[in-house]
């Protein structure tokens, strides 16, 4: 009964330190955070903030964006996230750089038109001046 009790509680410790995530894993899933709730504010300072220089935002029907086509889409409305919901996501950093992968699915009203988008997407953060930063992004349209 012991050896069981000591199996699981071995398990269980594992379990958890596979799931556990380093600082900069946080630091990176809170940039991304920070990043969805602008999205859905569509407040420009807080886009601005949060997306590189130079910035390629690729959607997923071949669009690609720098920094203010992308910001500018979003604060003048013309694309609208009502809601988004992230799910699957996974974090790798090498050195001052992230890879950010999930699933998103978001209510969305492009100039009007109510709509919903289930797509991967796939982010590369850079870390600048102590702060993460989006400097690309790729949507492909999820099947």
């Amino acid at each position: 009964m012991k050896r069981i009790i000591y199996f699981l509680a071995v398990l269980m410790f594992a379990n958890i330190t596979v799931y556990a995530q380093s600082k900069s894993e946080k630091q990176v899933a809170a940039a991304v955070e920070f990043l969805k709730k602008a999205m859905i504010d569509g407040s420009r300072e807080s886009l601005e903030a949060i997306a590189g220089d130079k910035l390629s935002y690729g959607h997923s029907g071949g669009k690609v964006e720098n920094k203010a086509e992308f910001v500018e889409a979003i604060a003048s409305g013309n694309s609208d996230f009502v809601s988004i919901d992230l799910s699957d996501q996974t974090i790798q950093i090498s050195g001052k750089t992230a890879i950010v992968r999930h699933t998103l699915v978001a209510k969305t009203n492009d100039r009007g038109v109510p709509g919903n988008v289930k797509l991967h997407i796939l982010t590369v953060w850079q870390k600048s001046h102590g702060k993460w930063v989006m400097i690309a992004r790729q949507a492909v349209k999820k099947p």
